[in-house]
């Protein structure tokens, strides 16, 4: 194979995605060279164009155009009003659980959990969802992390941040296997686990 920069940046630039290693990345690329007009430029425009002008909200954490100026009095995002907001940790896990068609209400998106590597307390979007539970009269919070030590730590964590609100706040119950991570589970299993959640009261271990 020959030694060129641009090819092996690539290579090693795709290699770096989820569920891909070096042959798989070497393949891909051969691929997008092969189909140049087809393939290569029109990704890369639309790659382009995504990193241009979609953005994550400060506020709830969803994806959303750059154009769109959200605030805690009005969500330009989500235009229906729910009374629950369903915490997650990532835009993967809200993916998944939207297309089990599960759960018809809020979403907010942590960006990540407490005990991740590099990751602080104050890099998640808590602080943003005490404020939205406050303003939107939230019935309901359910957390939806992940069944990991840092899913767990994280979930209690925002159950104590909670403590002075008189929202119910819930987390997923049996179907959740322990270490799942929301975005690997199948609709069943998701299905089981809203239908199973269970309260998380302060004093709860």
């Amino acid at each position: 194979m020959q030694n060129i920069d641009e090819i092996e940046n690539l290579i090693k630039l795709i290699s770096k995605l989820p569920g891909l290693g070096p042959k798989s990345a070497k393949r891909i690329v051969l691929k997008l060279i092969n189909n140049n007009e087809k393939l290569a430029k029109p990704m890369a425009k639309a790659l382009s164009e995504v990193c241009k002008n979609i953005t994550r909200c400060n506020i709830c954490g969803s994806l959303k155009p750059s154009s769109i100026q959200c605030n805690f009095n009005k969500c330009e995002v989500v235009k229906k009003k729910y009374n629950s907001i369903c915490v997650v940790e990532s835009i993967a896990d809200q993916w998944s659980i939207e297309s089990s068609n599960i759960f018809e209400g809020y979403f907010h998106i942590l960006g990540g959990t407490i005990s991740s590597v590099g990751q602080k307390k104050e890099d998640l979007l808590i602080n943003s969802l005490i404020e939205r539970v406050n303003k939107d009269r939230i019935d309901e919070v359910i957390l939806a992390t992940s069944a990991t030590v840092e899913g767990q730590t994280t979930a209690y964590y925002i159950r104590d941040s909670l403590k002075n609100s008189k929202v119910k706040i819930s987390k997923l119950g049996q179907g959740l296997p322990i270490g799942g991570e929301i975005e690997n589970l199948d609709d069943g299993t998701l299905h089981l686990a809203f239908k199973n959640r269970t309260g998380l009261d302060a004093d709860s271990d």
